[in-house]
């Protein structure tokens, strides 16, 4: 139906309708569904990415690797003891952000949003926008048909794995999809959305992919919280009228690109960066 974000933005023009309506489109189109067998799938993946956004504020979670314990928990009392400084949209997108990458490296389950690697991005932005600006279940599960349209995407003209294009395609992906949605959300248009993935994209560029010990908990789940708030901040920009100069389709391409060009040590291979770091990883066996 669109092969790139060109054609998505001419169809939503054609159509007079948002991005999120174009996915919906596709969807049925292509896998030959009812829309309401469409809507309920999307509504499965919705609560599950809200129940782990809280799962974790309350009680310990280990990690399978030993690596994280409770960041969720101790984020969430101390934004309860009032001494947060960063704001109630940022302080829940990034506690939401923690939460589900915990729930993820503790084998719970998780919505992968491209990846499990990136899966607190979007319910990090998303359930943190729903508490703060009391949107309706209907309103979050149609913006995540938005965000799947850059998802898909990306996956078409580029790739989402870490060991392939380091975690800007992972995280970045993530926080591309997640930055396209918020767009929509708030009552902006296709193009503003685009402008957002686009710069999103462009903010984590080059960004490595350097587990700890080869497993899914560091860096991945601070990073998480970056590809949030990223989102965060250029859904922002792109509202607030501040357009990239690079399209969306070439700024997928130059992704794919850099991503390729990454070293090896520094694609989810465990050779290289904060995987290599001095003192951290004595008891590794990739060490």
């Amino acid at each position: 139906m669109f092969k790139n974000a060109k054609e998505l933005l001419e169809l939503t023009n054609t159509h007079e309708c948002n991005i999120s309506d174009i996915m919906v489109l596709r969807e049925k189109e292509v896998f030959n569904r009812k829309e309401e067998d469409i809507y309920h799938r999307m509504e499965k993946s919705w609560n599950i990415m809200k129940k782990a956004a809280h799962k974790p504020l309350d009680q310990t979670l280990d990690s399978m690797g030993g690596f994280l314990h409770s960041e969720a928990k101790d984020m969430h009392t101390f934004i309860e003891s009032g001494k947060s400084f960063c704001g109630e949209l940022v302080d829940k997108a990034v506690l939401y952000a923690l939460a589900v990458s915990q729930v993820n490296a503790s084998m719970g389950l998780i919505v992968a949003a491209p990846t499990a690697g990136a899966s607190g991005v979007l319910p990090g932005c998303f359930v943190a926008l729903q508490e703060t600006y009391h949107y309706s279940d209907e309103q979050m599960i149609q913006a995540l048909y938005n965000a799947s349209a850059i998802g898909y995407l990306t996956m078409r003209n580029a790739n989402v794995s870490g060991a392939q294009g380091g975690c800007q395609a992972e995280v970045g992906t993530a926080s591309a999809m997640a930055a396209s949605a918020i767009v929509e959300l708030m009552g902006g248009t296709a193009k503003q959305s685009m402008h957002a993935a686009s710069h999103a994209f462009m903010n984590i560029l080059g960004l490595i992919c350097d587990p700890i010990c080869g497993l899914v908990e560091v860096p991945c789940q601070t990073r998480n919280t970056i590809g949030a708030t990223n989102a965060l901040i250029c859904a922002q920009m792109a509202m607030s009228g501040i357009a990239n100069v690079v399209p969306l389709d070439d700024m997928i391409e130059v992704m794919d690109q850099v991503g390729r060009s990454l070293p090896v040590s520094l694609r989810e291979t465990a050779m290289g960066g904060s995987a290599k770091a001095k003192h951290i990883c004595k008891g590794c066996s990739s060490s």
